[in-house]
């Protein structure tokens, strides 16, 4: 089961407990059909949490930003409620403010109710006809959920052993399922598993690729590396190659709930999508997105701290004996070697919020990196819920 950007956030407690589960598949052994997407009000057997109880819980499920949108970004939002009754009012500019941050023109900009929706939109696009995705897995779901909604499949290449993206392994699948794919997704630093596919390696998949097949990098998690082999696949969408770059407003800016993402592409790509765009963000969210963009030092105050914090909390989870991926991402992944779905149901009863199964990786755990009184409450919960004793293999916490 996938879970979308956009209803992840207001489904956050109910997300935990969903689990899915898929045959792994050779790097070319042919398209994976998926699961009809669940309604967002069915997902998981649990009810939606109070006001006081939803508050009450540690976040640490849906790699949002827990230090929250900085007062600027709030400032402007309360200021552009006196265009709420107005039609055509100013929005702030923030298609140009976009713009001029990335050196594009406004023509190379489509704007969506976060990055999930620009996600929906290339599905849309480019998988007319009976087209396929070709992706990574695990990965973001949401491209492979999507793909099932317009009655088409996904073609899923594993993880390397050491659980990074195998692009050598993306290209072959690419050429030999060259008729059938409509375009290839990288999730980069990859969700769930937060390790980043290098510089060298997205131009290597790039040249490798057929040159005239679509590629939609996301790069929601972008401004959260330090790694210096990095880095953003911008350059190739002002060569013109047939790269679509998916950023978001939900992690690094502090906005998940108010739903504002964008993607930059060469203009007879956002031509190709724009029809299928919503075009629903409403007056409030564009102004916040102005003001998130022009903080730059709130972002690289977040991403310091957030740096800290994962070393903080991942140096701790290894000197108790534990396996963690090297994550450049608001997130990580640790190795439980036991089955996660029983260990979330014993955080949740601690009041604390953890991610869902990433099948096949259904004994690695992902963690969003909070502050760091929350991390300290994580780790201290850790002991308790990783005691053997406490988790029970029948699945329940007892």
């Amino acid at each position: 089961m996938s879970v979308s950007r956009r209803t992840f956030v207001t489904a956050c407690t109910a997300a935990i407990g969903a689990i899915g589960v898929r045959p792994e598949l050779g790097a070319w052994a042919g398209p994976q059909a998926q699961a009809p997407a669940p309604a967002p009000t069915g997902r998981g057997a649990r009810p939606r949490m109070s006001v006081a109880d939803y508050d009450a819980m540690v976040k640490l499920s849906a790699n949002e930003n827990n230090y929250g949108p900085p007062e600027t970004v709030i400032k402007a939002m309360t200021d552009s409620l006196k265009y709420a009754n107005r039609y055509g009012a100013p929005d702030g500019g923030l298609v140009e403010a976009i713009a001029k941050l990335h050196g594009v023109k406004p023509e190379n900009i489509l704007i969506g109710a976060g990055s999930g929706e620009i996600l929906d939109v290339v599905g849309s696009a480019y998988l007319e006809g009976g087209r396929r995705v070709l992706g990574s897995d695990p990965t973001y779901g949401s491209v492979y959920q999507h793909a099932t909604t317009i009655k088409s499949e996904g073609i899923r290449v594993p993880l390397r052993a050491d659980f990074t993206q195998d692009i050598p392994a993306l290209i072959t699948a690419a050429k030999f399922h060259y008729r059938d794919v409509g375009f290839v997704y990288l999730c980069n630093p990859n969700n769930p598993t937060g390790m980043v596919v290098s510089a060298k390696e997205v131009r290597q998949l790039l040249d490798g690729l057929p040159a005239d097949m679509p590629v939609l990098i996301d790069e929601a998690y972008h401004h959260f590396v330090t790694d210096p082999g990095y880095g953003t696949a911008m350059p190739y969408v002002l060569e013109g190659r047939q790269v679509v770059i998916a950023r978001t407003f939900s992690k690094i800016a502090g906005l998940a709930g108010m739903r504002l993402g964008y993607g930059i592409a060469p203009k007879d790509m956002v031509d190709r999508m724009r029809p299928f765009a919503t075009n629903s963000i409403n007056l409030a969210v564009r102004w916040a997105g102005v003001a998130a963009l022009a903080d730059t030092e709130g972002q690289l105050k977040v991403q310091a701290l957030n740096a800290q914090v994962r070393q903080r909390t991942t140096e701790a989870l290894t000197a108790r004996g534990f396996t963690v991926l090297p994550s450049q991402a608001n997130f990580f992944m640790v190795e439980i070697k036991r089955d996660v779905t029983p260990v979330i149901q014993a955080f949740r009863e601690k009041g604390i919020a953890v991610g869902r199964p990433f099948p096949p990786m259904t004994k690695h755990l992902r963690v969003s990196i909070g502050t760091d009184a929350e991390m300290t409450k994580f780790l201290d919960a850790f002991g308790e819920v990783m005691r053997p004793e406490k988790v029970s293999t029948a699945g329940g916490a007892v």
